[in-house]
């Protein structure tokens, strides 16, 4: 049977790969939701706007939202579908494009209803990275403490 770690790992990969894979779908087609494609190049227009460095290093709003997008689908995919160290390298490049999110919202004003979606999922990854960095429990470390504990009360008996 698989620890509780190792399922909170494979649902949170699952989950947040599936968000990720949709989101970004949206951002780069109108084939989900032409209403929400909309809302997107509206929100990327105002961004880019808002950074004119980055119109300076010639980043246009289109280009913006499909880098965002296309990051966010591959992750996604990569959260979903591929097993091993992958994942968390996944994990953490969308850690940094919901931090140029929330970094975005806050540059044009935009109020929390607008980008408590960012907030809630940068938390998901976060916890979902720490997870899966834990070192997992070793049977050999346990034994090499004890055996340490053990020569140390050995020597405190001797020495008394």
């Amino acid at each position: 049977m698989a620890s509780p770690r190792t399922v909170t790992i494979v649902a949170l990969s699952f989950a947040l790969g599936l968000f990720f894979v949709f989101m970004g779908t949206i951002k780069l087609t109108p084939r989900l939701s032409k209403d929400a494609y909309s809302e997107m190049k509206r929100a990327y227009k105002s961004y880019a706007k808002a950074l004119p460095a980055l119109k300076k290093m010639g980043v246009s709003s289109v280009l913006l939202r499909k880098i965002i997008g296309t990051l966010e689908v591959g992750c996604g995919i990569v959260l979903t579908l591929v097993p091993g160290r992958p994942k968390d390298v996944a994990n953490f490049i969308l850690l940094l494009v919901m931090l140029a999110v929330l970094f975005f919202h806050q540059l044009v004003g935009d109020p929390l209803k607008r980008y408590a979606h960012a907030l809630v999922f940068g938390i998901l990854l976060t916890c979902r990275l720490l997870i899966a960095r834990q070192a997992e429990d070793h049977p050999e470390r346990e034994e090499r403490r004890e055996e340490q504990i053990n020569a140390q009360e050995k020597n405190k008996v001797k020495v008394s």
